[in-house]
């Protein structure tokens, strides 16, 4: 049985939102970087409306039309900015209190 990629695109949201209900939870989750995995959800939320706009307007995947795949590629670049950037500050917080 083989399975489409738009097919597991789809599937895979749902442990993504397991995965965010989860850091959400628990608490111990970089606020900075939690933003950043809702963000991410973002990112999916743009690249699909791209993706049919690619291909009705201009007859071509996303991944060809450089101004509008750059645009929503940009929203991952920020997602993954804002994780890193969470997770530096954690870093940074507890080493201070180790002294």
């Amino acid at each position: 049985m083989i399975i489409s990629k738009d097919t597991l695109f789809g599937v895979s949201l749902f442990p993504y939102l397991g995965f965010l209900w989860f850091m959400t939870r628990c608490h111990q989750t970089p606020r900075l970087a939690l933003i950043g995995f809702y963000v991410l959800l973002i990112f999916v939320a743009v690249t699909i409306p791209a993706g049919i706009y690619a291909k009705v307007h201009y007859h071509e995947a996303l991944a060809n039309i450089d101004w509008l795949h750059g645009s929503a590629e940009s929203f991952l670049s920020i997602s993954n900015i804002l994780v890193v950037l969470g997770f530096r500050q954690a870093i940074i917080n507890q080493q201070k209190e180790k002294t």
